[in-house]
């Protein structure tokens, strides 16, 4: 009876750390690439560093200015520095 709960507990958590690793790949995985020529609002504020100020400023640069031709163009939108930049560029795409 003892050796069954033991072989129980054993099997239980090896079930809850595949979850928590698969957990983990899918959350990574959903982080994924961000166009800031066409991302809206709320999808440029999954950015790191910005909000919903900054995510406003975007859309309102490249209708302004037309789209950005390089993903570190963001830079010239007021308030993104290189900050903001180094965190993100990894996930930029134009």
């Amino acid at each position: 009876m003892k050796e069954k709960q033991i072989r129980k507990k054993i099997y239980l958590t090896v079930f809850v750390s595949f979850l928590v690793i698969f957990t983990g790949i899918y959350c990574s995985a959903a982080m994924g690439k961000i166009n800031i020529n066409t991302a809206s609002v709320e999808q440029l504020m999954q950015l790191e560093r910005v909000g919903a100020k900054y995510a406003e400023r975007i859309v309102e640069h490249r209708e302004k200015n037309g789209l950005f031709k390089a993903p570190e163009d963001i830079m010239n939108v007021k308030g993104i520095g290189q900050k903001t930049w180094e965190a993100n560029k990894d996930r930029i795409v134009v």
